[in-house]
């Protein structure tokens, strides 16, 4: 819980699907302007992509979170995705109404515990937008260290976490 924002970290369920579904809708704009945008079909096809997340979830492939409001309101999402020997790449995103207050940092700071404590990962990577200022704030203030960039349509500068049992 961080209970200082009023949000809870929930792991990922069916159950959250209309909730995740308003808050990918409401927030593509937002979204668009720092990372590639997911694309109609993604909406069109979104309870199937669910179930399929959900699946990989079970498999241990990924965790992922959503950051709830009391009312079940998303407001977030903090994910690890390609567990795989240890390691995995978290990936986040927050609401626009809810950004600037440090909520990221308090998100990805405790995933980063889970992925340690609950999840037995002892290495975490991520990339952030070149131009996502914002995000390489969050990234090192939960301890990432910064080890490159990757070129593309969308170049990224690229993060490193050695993990240890918090």
């Amino acid at each position: 819980m961080l209970s200082e924002y009023g949000v809870a970290i929930e792991r990922l369920t069916v159950d959250h699907a209309d909730a995740l579904l308003a808050f990918e809708r409401e927030n593509r704009k937002y979204f668009a302007l720092s990372i590639a945008d997911r694309g109609d079909e993604f909406f069109a096809n979104f309870t199937e992509i669910l179930h399929a997340r959900v699946a990989e979830q079970a498999e241990g492939v990924c965790h992922f979170h959503v950051l709830v409001e009391p009312d079940g309101t998303v407001v977030g999402r903090v994910n690890l995705i390609d567990v795989e020997d240890g390691s995995a790449e978290l990936g986040y995103r927050l609401a626009e109404r809810v950004t600037g207050r440090g909520l990221a940092t308090a998100a990805v700071r405790a995933i980063v515990q889970l992925a340690a404590n609950e999840y037995g990962l002892r290495q975490l990577t991520a990339g952030a937008a070149l131009a996502n200022v914002a995000s390489w704030t969050v990234l090192e203030r939960a301890g990432f260290q910064r080890v490159g960039e990757t070129a593309g349509t969308r170049p990224q500068v690229a993060y490193l976490l050695r993990l240890e049992v918090l």
